[in-house]
């Protein structure tokens, strides 16, 4: 008398034959793989593939490369399958609240220009309100560079100046 559960148990046999090696080569051979392939992918030689190949027909008890490979594809939908850790999935999403007032997000249609923003360096009490801006004629602009300068020179002169003061104050 047999159990019902006599193949899956000698299925299961034939599976645990088989070593990671030679299921990585039976991998490459469901791809319609040749044995010089395998060999280049699991970088082996090819003698080494037809030895892992062989072993694994002697362990199944088949007869040939097709008729391992179809037994192979057969356990490995069985027993190649993964398993999750319940720890490991993601949870499943959940509603929030929106943080809008009335639910939506703003319509950027509606984002006004930046034109309208407060423009940083026109505000009042700023040294150098105008200077920065884009927007000065021709005249105006070579008026800046000779500002600046004028402004560079007497800093320049301004620290000759201070640095003969403190010669003089140094020298004997």
């Amino acid at each position: 008398m047999t159990s019902p559960t006599d193949p899956i148990d000698d299925s299961a046999e034939l599976w645990t034959r088989l070593t990671e090696k030679q299921r990585d080569c039976l991998d490459l051979l469901l791809e319609h793989k040749t044995s010089k392939e395998i060999a280049r992918i699991l970088d082996i030689s090819k003698d080494t593939v037809d030895q892992r190949l062989k072993s694994a027909r002697s362990a199944l008890g088949t007869r040939n490369r097709a008729e391992t490979a179809v037994l192979y594809g057969q356990l490995k939908g069985i027993y190649d399958q993964i398993v999750y850790d319940a720890a490991a999935l993601p949870l499943q999403p959940q509603w929030v609240r929106s943080r809008f007032s009335d639910g939506d997000p703003p319509n950027l249609a509606d984002l006004q220009d930046s034109s309208a923003l407060p423009d940083i360096g026109s505000r009042p009490g700023s040294l150098f309100k105008d200077l920065g801006r884009h927007d000065h004629g021709i005249a105006a602009r070579i008026g800046i560079y000779f500002g600046l300068l004028a402004v560079t020179i007497l800093i320049l002169l301004g620290g000759l100046g201070i640095a003969q003061g403190l010669e003089q104050l140094l020298s004997p």
